[in-house]
């Protein structure tokens, strides 16, 4: 998940001549693809961890709350300490709790114990805190800064690149052919029991050993590699307060619509394995390759999105986008067969703007309160902690994960709301901006 903030950036230590920034700007672009794999590492996990530890549903969705937790708790944190220590600094710091994370599934998958691997995306989730705050600001200084929004367009394409290809590899590294039927399972001795949770968790030790270590690399070029410093000014006039930032009205919708929009990305994007074999009845081997089909969806509607705007006003296009989403989200809870399949891929692909057309509504026009109004809107992502959840509850009430997906469709209509009438700053803010 990218997001672009706008800063007053000071740079120092600055590499002379452009070919001073290649290396740099590679190194950095590396961690939009790393963060990306490992979030969509998460739709192969858990039907994995379901089926290994017997979950339900909603038990299965802790995994995307333990990852968007991490993001809501250190969000603010994660600013000052790179305020305090500089952005290269915040992302070593990031790379060594995203690599210990990754290193903690191989005594995870040994003690086979579920909270344990909670534990670990916890603290992977914590490290990306730090490389998604600095990876952007970061991008956009490598270079001359009348290419800095065609660098930035670039580098996050790995993030969708890294979102088509993990639940593909993972699916290839992590499922294992059905050995047992759950009920099969529910009859086995403890200790024939014990002996296949040990087996099922063992197959995620490989990718999750392998990224450790490839994290762990990349951070040590980051510590041996001059990159320019960041420091961000920030001027007496500039200073803001919470209570100040809420009146503006935009601002408190894009908090809302991101907080529900997260919550429907993850439910979509998280849960598609545990829908699709439910709905279309195909094995999650083959429900790994329609994930991946989604996330390439989803990085193609980003660019045919953003190309649509240029003829079509952003918010328009919000509405439109979260309309046919939720059209489509209902076809894949009515439907059955292979249709809810691709309904879901469509709604990967119209869901793909969202995120950084309710961010940059929501900012406009902020002036002075744009730093805190972004952090705000970064903390929403909370959603993605709270909404899948209550999908989970409501599917193991009618033990049907189709009807959990009226979660992403409610949500999809508050989308529709902001980019309706929730974008719109009013009356009074005008009057403010007029008198600053």
């Amino acid at each position: 998940m990218s997001h672009n903030t706008t800063t007053n950036f000071q740079v120092s230590d600055t590499p002379k001549g452009g070919k001073g920034y290649l290396f740099p700007l590679i190194l950095v672009t590396s961690l939009f693809f790393f963060w990306g794999f490992v979030h969509n590492l998460d739709p192969v996990l858990i039907p994995h961890l379901r089926k290994a530890f017997q979950l339900n549903v909603f038990e299965s969705t802790l995994v995307d709350s333990s990852v968007f937790i991490a993001y809501f708790l250190l969000a603010l944190p994660a600013g000052y300490i790179m305020r305090k220590y500089g952005y290269k600094s915040g992302i070593i710091l990031g790379l060594v709790l995203f690599a210990i994370g990754c290193l903690l599934f191989i005594p995870a998958a040994n003690t086979a114990q579920y909270i344990f691997f909670l534990g670990a995306l916890f603290i992977i989730a914590c490290g990306l805190t730090f490389l998604e705050t600095a990876a952007n600001p970061y991008v956009t200084v490598l270079g001359p800064p009348e290419t800095a929004t065609q660098r930035l367009n670039f580098s996050q394409s790995f993030n969708g690149l890294a979102a088509f290809l993990a639940p593909v590899v993972g699916g290839k590294l992590i499922f294992t052919e059905a050995k047992y039927t759950d009920a099969q399972l529910a009859k086995l001795l403890p200790l024939e029991k014990q002996a296949y949770v040990l087996e099922e968790a063992s197959t995620v030790k490989a990718p999750y050993l392998i990224l450790g270590v490839l994290i762990i690399i990349v951070a040590i070029l980051f510590i041996f590699t001059k990159l320019p410093d960041i420091k961000e000014e920030e001027s007496a006039n500039e200073k803001s307060s919470f209570g100040h930032v809420l009146g503006h009205s935009h601002l408190r919708w894009a908090v809302i619509g991101q907080f529900f929009y997260v919550g429907a990305q993850v439910c979509v994007l998280s849960l598609f394995i545990s829908f699709v074999t439910s709905s279309a009845g195909i094995t999650p081997a083959q429900a790994a390759w329609y994930s991946g089909a989604a996330g390439l969806a989803f990085m193609l509607g980003r660019f045919a999105g953003t190309f649509l705007m240029r003829f079509v006003a952003p918010h328009k296009l919000l509405m439109l986008y979260a309309l046919i989403s939720a059209l489509l989200t209902l076809v894949s809870i009515f439907a059955t067969g292979m249709i809810t399949v691709y309904a879901l891929i469509g709604v990967a692909f119209f869901m793909s703007i969202m995120f950084p057309t309710i961010f940059s509504l929501g900012i406009a026009g902020l002036g002075k309160d744009t730093k805190l109004g972004s952090s705000l809107i970064v903390m929403s992502i909370v959603g993605g902690a709270f909404l899948p959840p209550v999908l989970g509850l409501i599917s193991d009430a009618t033990h049907n994960i189709q009807y959990g997906y009226l979660v992403p469709f409610v949500c999809f209509l508050v989308v529709f709301y902001f980019g309706w009438k929730g974008w719109k700053p009013n009356h009074i803010e005008k009057e403010i901006s007029l008198e600053v």
